[in-house]
């Protein structure tokens, strides 16, 4: 599969392409679940990259006006939670034990949402849905009486 060509999409949406958004949208684009501001701060410092936590969360909010990166709120972390836009409809899996965030492949509601737009002659804008459980590790560990770290 190939790599986004970031520096292009930037220039698409009218952005400059700057070290920081460079390194956010690799950043994003390589992990495999939402992530946090703070989180993207200590990558880009582990990358030698100079940047202040202020400037992560105004360039996140710059590439979500612009469409590049999703913005993510899971009830269960009070956190806000940014991934690549891939330009998919996600819904998620949250494990309430250690966090852990996955995508679930489909949408499940798909044709529960078209039966309810005819039902009830709305016109359906979207929906949101995330489902809460423990991950294979966390069940194991708390029927075992134990805790995951």
């Amino acid at each position: 599969m190939d790599r986004p060509d970031f520096a292009n999409n930037l220039k698409i949406k009218g952005l400059k392409s700057t070290r920081h958004r460079l390194a956010i949208l690799e950043i994003l684009e390589k992990s495999s679940q939402p992530i946090a501001a703070e989180q993207l701060f200590q990558k880009m410092k582990e990358m030698n990259i100079t940047v202040d936590l202020s400037t992560v969360y105004r360039t996140l909010d710059t590439l979500c006006d612009k469409s590049l990166v999703k913005k993510i709120n899971i009830d269960s972390d009070s956190r806000a939670l940014y991934e690549y836009n891939r330009m998919l409809h996600t819904h998620y899996l949250v494990c309430l034990g250690c966090k852990k965030i996955t995508a679930i492949k489909g949408c499940p509601l798909e044709d529960y949402e078209k039966n309810l737009a005819i039902e009830t002659d709305y016109t359906i804008a979207g929906h949101k849905l995330d489902i809460y459980g423990y991950c294979p590790k966390c069940r194991n560990a708390r029927s075992a009486g134990g805790s995951v770290k």
